[in-house]
């Protein structure tokens, strides 16, 4: 059951608990003077000295009286986080690919973007308000809907997520660096700057995160206003979208479907954020401050990017700059602007380490979720080996950035948004009276097998299948959808999991008992 609110914290008395490994560990630490818990109030300087610059916690659940009590600037947090992580240039380059890629008009693929951005938003703010009434990180709230063991296969996917946003970060960082350059800078230094910075921030852990995401939506909103300034002139908004009203239709499914499915996969690592957030936090409060930092922040980054898509053909600088890379063109954007110019887009490289850093910070969590072996070694050095590995990646995919985009984005929406489906019907169907014990995080016995879930979620998959419409394969559904087809995944997937999950979830309750 959910845990009644609590009196004054040991934070508060002075007594600040440290992480450890065991319950008789935890009582002994709470005696600590130091913290490494992240502090939503005080000063920045404060927070990192009291915090010994190191969260060592990891995946273990923060009790109730290890939470901080915050103030209205701690709420407002909530939103700085998101704002700044998806203010980026990884989402305005997202949404180069309405005109660029599908061939759709400035109007289309803004109001895609806009509701695409809605949706996205409101998935990830459902999972962020676990964080605070549980104290437990996403993937381990994953176990009460999918079981003990099923669950390691969401933990898995959203390792792929977040290290995906890792290479497709460090990617676009490293082609805007080689761009201000003038391609003497190659782009896989660039890469390795961008991965090394956003290494330090996440190694250090939620400190330094949140002090990191509480400014850096400052200079990314000067550099966006500025580039809207000097590159609006040449946006073209009057053009009309290619191909037959069919063609347009399947088009305009297939990008809102990349706009939901980019915001949206966020909902993995939706409450790891939010878990040192006191108990009684509202949940209205968390599901609003949290839909609106992402939604707001993706929107705007999406519109800014159609734009300049759109002119794209009718700006010869900007046609040439396209030919390479995505990176390339918005440095091109601040063309008029020279020396300042070039320093823009050095600002705007940089910020794509606020997106870049909970990405990876959760994926080190996600890799302490796989079991008690991997749980065992430091969250830090998880954060390490993932950096390394997206570093790696995004070095090798670098000349794919687009491919990447529409396959790996539409693939993770796939999966996140049939797991939320059958976590919403769990909560709302099987748990509306019964609540959840948060106590039994980590105890086998007490969580549900999950065989209903892993059955509805593979049903569900085979609906995303014969629904998809990637470069690799187009479902035969998908194909019946104006010339190029259309790609269903999402709906269909989300259709065939919400119609399977609740009996399977009946019979499994009526025979297993959990």
């Amino acid at each position: 059951m959910e845990t009644p609110a609590h009196g004054p914290t040991d934070i508060e008395k002075g007594q600040v608990p440290l992480e450890t490994s065991n319950d008789q560990e935890s009582a002994t630490s709470k005696n600590a003077t130091a913290t490494n818990l992240p502090s939503y109030d005080k000063p920045a300087w404060k927070t990192l000295l009291a915090s010994a610059f190191v969260e060592a916690r990891g995946i273990d659940r923060v009790m109730p009286d290890e939470r901080q009590q915050v103030s209205v600037f701690g709420y407002v947090q909530m939103l700085l986080l998101w704002f700044s992580a998806n203010l980026t240039a990884n989402n305005i380059a997202l949404g180069f690919l309405g005109p660029s890629a599908y061939g759709l008009s400035f109007l289309d693929t803004a109001m895609c973007a806009v509701f695409g951005s809605i949706v996205g938003a409101m998935g990830a703010a459902y999972t962020g308000t676990f964080g605070p009434i549980s104290g437990n990180r996403t993937m381990i709230i994953a176990r009460y809907t999918m079981g003990w063991w099923p669950s390691r296969i969401c933990v898995l996917l959203n390792i792929v997520i977040m290290l995906g946003y890792g290479m497709i970060d460090s990617v676009i960082g490293g082609q805007i660096l080689s761009a201000v350059a003038n391609n003497n800078m190659t782009v896989i230094v660039g890469i390795i700057i961008v991965a090394v910075i956003t290494w330090v921030v996440t190694v250090f852990g939620l400190p330094l995160f949140h002090v990191y995401e509480r400014y850096a939506w400052a200079p990314q909103m000067a550099v966006v206003f500025i580039l809207i300034g000097v590159a609006g002139p040449n946006f073209d908004v009057t053009y009309a979208s290619s191909g037959n009203s069919a063609t347009v239709i399947g088009d305009r499914i297939s990008i809102f479907s990349l706009f939901v499915s980019a915001g949206i996969a966020w909902a993995p690592a939706g409450a790891d954020y939010y878990v040192y957030y006191p108990e009684n936090t509202p949940k209205y409060l968390t599901f609003l401050l949290t839909s609106l930092g992402l939604g707001l922040s993706t929107m705007f980054a999406y519109l800014v990017g159609a734009g300049i898509a759109s002119g794209i053909a009718t700006t010869p600088a900007w046609s040439d700059a396209y030919e390479i890379s995505s990176g390339a063109v918005l440095v091109a954007a601040f063309d008029g602007l020279g020396g300042f110019g070039k320093f823009c887009g050095v600002i705007l490289a940089l910020g794509v380490i606020a997106n870049n850093v909970p990405g990876t910070y959760s994926a080190a969590l996600g890799f302490q979720c796989l079991g008690s072996w991997p749980k065992k070694v430091p969250r830090a050095v998880w954060n390490t080996f993932g950096a390394i590995v997206y570093t790696i990646c995004a070095a090798v995919g670098r000349n794919h950035l687009y491919d990447i985009f529409e396959n790996f984005l539409a693939l993770m929406g796939y999966w996140v948004t049939i797991w939320l489906t059958i976590t919403l019907e769990e909560q709302f169907i099987f748990r509306r009276k019964i609540g959840y014990n948060w106590e039994d995080w980590d105890n086998k016995a007490a969580l549900p097998l999950g065989l209903a879930a892993l059955a509805a979620f593979l049903i569900g998959w085979v609906g995303a299948v014969l629904d998809m419409d990637q470069i690799y394969f187009v479902g035969p559904i998908a194909k019946l959808v104006g010339d190029y087809g259309a790609d269903l995944g999402i709906f269909v997937g989300v259709g065939f999991a919400a119609i399977t999950f609740p009996p399977l979830r009946f019979l499994e309750k009526k025979y297993v008992g959990r």
